[in-house]
């Protein structure tokens, strides 16, 4: 099937649910994308497993896209182990309650994904029973890719900071020049 096929093929089989169907950029490599509402995010991916047609088996990875005041994409790539192909499911939560069903039911590898979405953008995904920390400490707080969290590094030294001695305003020295081993100075190259 094309990508054109399988968004057509799955948007088709959602039935009453809203969705919109699309391709992803990559022109030889693009994917169906299909959009749906965040109640059709578990029906979408059950369906998308279940089709004969589909069956895309193989989940791949889970993540999201901060839209700033439209809220958040979440993003799913599923894949046919069978018939070789893949589709992209998308789903807007909104910023004031940035929750969407879980899917580990469906597809035990989206345990670590939908953890670490939590995590990182402060994505809920209810019926999650595993839903706690993964890679942060305990102590850290807030939820580091969302576009609205400001970074430390980034307070205690402005952007673009001096990254060499020299390259400040500040006026130090600049750093000699360093040649690796066995690289003549430049005048020393002779007549070549």
């Amino acid at each position: 099937m094309t990508p054109e096929e399988i968004g057509t093929r799955l948007g088709s089989l959602l039935g009453g649910a809203p969705a919109t169907v699309g391709l992803s950029g990559g022109q030889a490599y693009a994917r169906a994308t299909v959009d749906v509402p965040p109640e059709s995010w578990r029906d979408a991916l059950r369906t998308a497993r279940d089709d004969a047609d589909l069956a895309c088996d193989f989940f791949d990875w889970l993540s999201a896209v901060d839209e700033l005041a439209d809220g958040f994409d979440v993003v799913a790539h599923l894949w046919s182990t069978r018939h070789r192909h893949g589709v992209l499911l998308r789903t807007r939560v909104p910023l004031s309650a940035p929750e969407v069903p879980s899917v580990v039911d469906l597809f035990p590898g989206a345990a670590w994904h939908e953890r670490e979405t939590y995590e990182m953008f402060g994505i809920g995904f209810t019926g999650h029973e595993n839903i706690q920390p993964l890679l942060l400490p305990p102590e850290f707080e807030g939820h580091p890719l969302r576009k609205e969290f400001v970074l430390a590094s980034r307070v205690a030294k402005p952007w673009p900071g001096a990254k060499e001695p020299g390259e400040s305003e500040a006026g130090a020295a600049r750093r000699a020049p360093m040649r690796p081993p066995g690289v003549p100075a430049p005048g020393e190259w002779g007549d070549r």
